[in-house]
């Protein structure tokens, strides 16, 4: 058998970035052998300028999104760029089916492996039978409404029997509720029983109108529930922000991803941390400038853990689909923070949370994780000019 041993500036495992003599050997079709010296390695080494990955998780995106790329204005808040998906959403499926598969081209191109996806629909099922990247699919639930429970229900219960029937994998897919403010007290007792042994994830405190909401029972999801004329007299705010109230819904699930927190303070981060050991933050900060103009403080957050992973959320709320350019505006934005701490959010940390920790993530023998290239760091760390190819 014939291997390739690719050697670079620096090689990153998904754990550590080890020693500058490293060399990765691999099969031809990107299945890991081993990591050897250099000296170990002997001839025929294809050498690299730049560093050496394993190829990138994106846990949350929205590829049924992708059609409305440049279609919403930016930094208009959340509950107003909701709205505008309301308004847009509809097109014409061929535009969305499109859109699709450029999105998912878009992705394997910035070295993407694996992607989170928001599934409201099974439209996407035609583009993942493809199987040119891994999915792990988030059939995503809405229903505010107590009396629409059982209907909303069954509806993502429909979809998620059509991705299956469609070769979707079990593992990989699971019912999800989209967020505090938009799931009844009946619509979270039916998806409850589903939760055990699946990665479930919300969307989390990605407004600060989504706390007052639970504090208070006020401010713009108050309004916005008065403008879509819905009946909001079943919830009685709770008096806390949004996690406490509804984190211990999540218990049973094997995996747990909070989406966005960008309006997470320190008190909800320690509980969330302390009640799940398989608990991960996924950051889609590219997404949180656009809409909200405004970062979760990770400097606060990762103080004392680093159970994060990275999204891009979807085309709707991003100029790109790359997980380089999460790590870029995090680099721009907390430049103590080290280049090889937050490939672990990209790789490994993200391979655990879509619990393809068997496949992907890191270069273990017998694994096939992608391996991709980073060129023009800056003393080995990501800056505003670092490019991204796709090796294998």
């Amino acid at each position: 058998m014939s291997y390739r041993k690719l050697k670079a500036d620096f090689l990153f495992d998904g754990h550590h970035q080890l020693p500058s003599d490293r060399v990765l050997v691999c099969q031809q079709d990107g299945t890991i052998e081993t990591i050897l010296t250099e000296s170990e390695a002997g001839t025929d080494l294809e050498n690299y300028s730049g560093l050496i990955s394993p190829g990138f998780i994106n846990c949350h995106c929205h590829l049924e999104l992708s059609h409305l790329k440049g279609q919403i204005p930016e930094k208009q808040g959340l509950i107003n760029f909701i709205f505008s998906v309301i308004g847009l959403r509809n097109q014409p499926r061929e535009k969305i089916l499109s859109a699709m598969e450029s999105a998912e081209s878009e992705m394997l191109s910035a070295g993407i492996v694996a992607a989170g996806d928001i599934c409201n629909t099974a439209d996407s099922l035609a583009l993942k039978s493809k199987r040119r990247m891994d999915y792990y699919n988030f059939v995503e639930l809405l229903g505010w409404v107590s009396a629409q429970a059982s209907a909303r229900y069954e509806q993502g219960r429909q979809t998620a029997d059509l991705l299956l029937a469609g070769g979707q994998d079990e593992k990989h897919l699971s019912i999800n509720p989209h967020a505090p403010y938009s799931v009844s007290e009946e619509l979270w007792e039916l998806m409850i029983p589903g939760f055990t042994g699946k990665t479930i994830t919300i969307h989390n405190q990605e407004s600060a109108a989504e706390n007052e909401f639970f504090k208070q029972g006020t401010g713009g999801f108050s309004d916005m529930y008065a403008r879509m004329k819905m009946d909001t007299a079943h919830f009685q705010a709770p008096g806390s922000n949004s996690l406490p109230f509804y984190l211990h819904k999540l218990k049973n699930a094997a995996k747990i991803l909070l989406v966005h927190n960008t309006f997470m303070d320190p008190a909800d981060l320690r509980e969330a941390l302390t009640f799940h050991d398989q608990l991960f933050l996924c950051l889609c900060p590219q997404a949180n400038w656009y809409i909200e103009n405004r970062l979760p403080d990770i400097g606060v957050l990762g103080k004392n853990h680093d159970r994060f992973v990275l999204g891009t959320d979807s085309l709707a709320s991003n100029h790109q689909l790359s997980i380089l350019e999460e790590l870029k505006i995090i680099k721009r934005q907390f430049p103590l923070m080290a280049t090889n701490r937050m490939l672990v959010w990209a790789t490994s940390n993200g391979a655990q949370a879509l619990a393809y920790e068997d496949k992907l993530g890191d270069f273990s023998k017998g694994k096939k994780p992608g391996i991709v290239l980073l060129e023009q760091l800056t003393a080995g760390e990501i800056d505003a000019k670092t490019t991204c190819r796709r090796l294998l």
